[in-house]
């Protein structure tokens, strides 16, 4: 039952979350019991998890006062460790974006992993977001690990995997996000406790 409610939670946020990021859409808050389900679930300390919602805003924030033309980057924390996903224009680009995530406080490892060249469209945003669902959905729904304990991230069909694990449940959930329809490849992105 728990679990069952736990996993409904998340993909309702996930999808309330999604929304708010195609045109025409309100922007969402998760609050309240959302985020303390969240929390109580994950690995990381609360303050750390707090810390890493900090880090996604003051990333956003100077990615956006850089003013950046042909760029578009999604910065993601995970334990304090960004991994930048999108599409730049040129290594010249990189280089800039690394420095400048690398700079913000608590900061303490970047993994870019933007590729250069032209933005994503609308279409192929939405796709990764349905691919992103369909992973965490399937994560959820395994019983050799808590899918709360793995943050998932898509670009161009490329799912990024996040989180602090056991090599065991590590192997799994790569194995279970790579068997999911639509994804052209598995990044794992993890903190071992083994």
């Amino acid at each position: 039952m728990k679990r069952s409610f736990i996993r409904k939670s998340i993909l309702a946020m996930t999808l309330a979350l999604g929304a708010a990021t195609l045109p025409g859409c309100l922007p969402v808050m998760a609050t309240g019991a959302g985020v303390g389900v969240l929390m109580a679930e994950d690995r990381r300390t609360p303050g750390t998890y707090l810390l890493d919602e900090e880090i996604e805003m003051k990333a956003a924030s100077a990615l956006r006062d850089a003013h950046l033309g042909g760029v578009h980057i999604n910065a993601t924390s995970y334990n304090r460790r960004v991994l930048l996903t999108g599409e730049i224009p040129n290594e010249e680009s990189r280089e800039k974006i690394t420095g400048l995530i690398k700079d913000l406080p608590n900061v303490k490892h970047v993994l870019n992993e933007a590729v250069v060249g032209g933005v994503s469209t609308l279409l192929g945003r939405t796709n990764d977001f349905y691919i992103t669902t369909k992973v965490k959905g399937r994560l959820l729904d395994d019983k050799r690990f808590n899918g709360n304990h793995v943050k998932v991230v898509t670009e161009a069909s490329s799912v990024f995997l996040m989180g602090i694990l056991k090599r065991q449940e590590a192997a799994a959930i790569a194995e279970v996000a790579s068997k999911t329809s639509g994804v052209g490849r598995v990044i794992k992105a993890f903190e071992y406790l083994d």
